[in-house]
């Protein structure tokens, strides 16, 4: 932790803070979220960890470290300077289709590479895609606290995820594949960018969890007349929006849809992004087994050189093609073996344990500020009590019955 300076916070929330940091060596900004000690770093902390670490694509957020203070594990990350796309949007009111369909590509890739990767995201929503910041934004995927790999962990069955971009199985109390959840999620967020709403919220109340619900497992949306939408881009939200996940539309399908290949740009091409796949080594799984693409994968004669942009954006976090090769799968100068190390050792909380100041915690104040974060874990937790409440009264009322999705 000597190695790096404060700068400012930059957000927080019931895992606790994020502050952007400068490397005192390399003058490097990153991204460093802060988890208290203790009981908060369970397993779910350590999948997020090792299910990041396995990932290196320009469209995600790069994971780089975890060190310990004495009080905080500390996740390093590259630093997205455009903030959240979600602001973006906010400031924008919506999006053209061409602005909303370059920023689609860019997701749809990053999240075509996690799969490839056989990690499905379970939580993509607009406030979990940063911008990097340049005049033509590059979008980066990040948050994987609900990430699960099937190599490493289980099919998923638990009702995780933002409430207006979940999908219909996910509702449904039993095992599903996170990656057809996934291609639900980046519909709502492509529905969103174009109509500046969620497309299944009651427009006249919004709050009301149990008619999102409802309309979710209905698929009841409608895009407003006031809203231009192309026919090709309507057709591929039809072929998102389907309640059985076997029915709906796939990665690789998105990625040959016309809509989506339109303007494609070119490091966003099958040829460009095979450098990634070949460049990540033999322990993330085929792609073309997981998209059905078996162009995925690329030649074996590619590497990360066979991509223009490849080094710019590893040039650009402060690292070379030639250091990422020779890491194969994985991109971190850290061990597996070195962050379970780490992780485990942040599970104990050393006594005494007194805040660092400048790391997210002021001296004057740290009783009031653990006060804070306690509250605020409870409303969160009372949040998701009543999402799940909610879920088992939709449920029981026999408003709509899974039985129908054919899973």
């Amino acid at each position: 932790m000597e190695r790096y300076e404060p700068v400012r916070e930059i957000g927080a929330g019931n895992f606790g803070v994020a502050k952007l940091m400068r490397n005192k060596e390399t003058r490097e900004l990153v991204a460093m979220k802060f988890i208290e000690r203790g009981n908060r770093i369970d397993e779910n902390v350590f999948r997020e960890i090792v299910n990041h670490r396995s990932l290196r694509h320009p469209n995600i957020i790069r994971f780089k470290e975890v060190v310990l203070t004495p009080t905080h594990l500390a996740i390093v990350m590259e630093y997205a300077a455009g903030g959240e796309l979600f602001e973006r949007i906010c400031e924008a009111g919506r999006f053209h289709e061409d602005e909303a369909r370059y920023f689609f590509q860019q997701l749809v890739c990053g999240v075509s590479f996690c799969h490839a990767m056989q990690i499905c995201h379970r939580d993509l929503k607009l406030e979990n895609t940063l911008l990097d910041g340049s005049p033509a934004p590059r979008l980066k995927i990040c948050d994987f606290g609900y990430s699960k790999s099937s190599v490493l962990h289980s099919r998923p069955k638990s009702t995780v995820g933002t409430p207006a971009y979940i999908a219909p199985e996910v509702l449904s109390r039993r095992e599903y594949d996170g990656k057809h959840a996934d291609v639900w999620s980046c519909g709502v967020t492509l529905y969103v960018m174009l109509v500046g709403a969620y497309p299944f919220e009651d427009p006249k109340d919004p709050k009301n969890f149990r008619k999102t619900i409802s309309r979710i497992m209905s698929v009841q949306y409608k895009i407003p007349e006031y809203v231009h939408v192309s026919q090709n881009c309507r057709h591929l939200l039809s072929r998102i929006f389907v309640a059985n996940p076997y029915k709906r539309i796939t990665m690789s399908e998105i990625k040959s849809h016309p809509w989506f290949l339109k303007n494609l740009p070119r490091e966003l091409k099958e040829e460009a992004q095979a450098a990634y796949y070949t460049r990540r080594g033999g322990g993330g799984g085929d792609a073309s087994s997981s998209n059905g693409n078996p162009n995925a994968n690329g030649s074996s004669s590619s590497s990360s050189n066979g991509n223009p942009n490849a080094n710019a954006n590893a040039n650009a976090n402060g690292s070379s093609s030639s250091s990422s090769s020779c890491c194969a799968t994985f991109y971190s100068a850290q061990s597996v073996e070195e962050i379970m190390r780490i992780v485990q050792e942040a599970q104990t909380v050393p006594r005494p344990a007194r805040p660092v100041s400048g790391y997210g915690w002021g001296a004057a104040s740290d009783d009031e500020q653990y006060d804070d974060e306690e509250e605020e874990a409870q409303e969160q937790d009372d949040d998701q009590d009543d999402y799940d409440r909610t879920v088992r009264q939709v449920h029981a009322s026999g408003d709509f019955d899974m039985a129908k999705l054919q899973i």
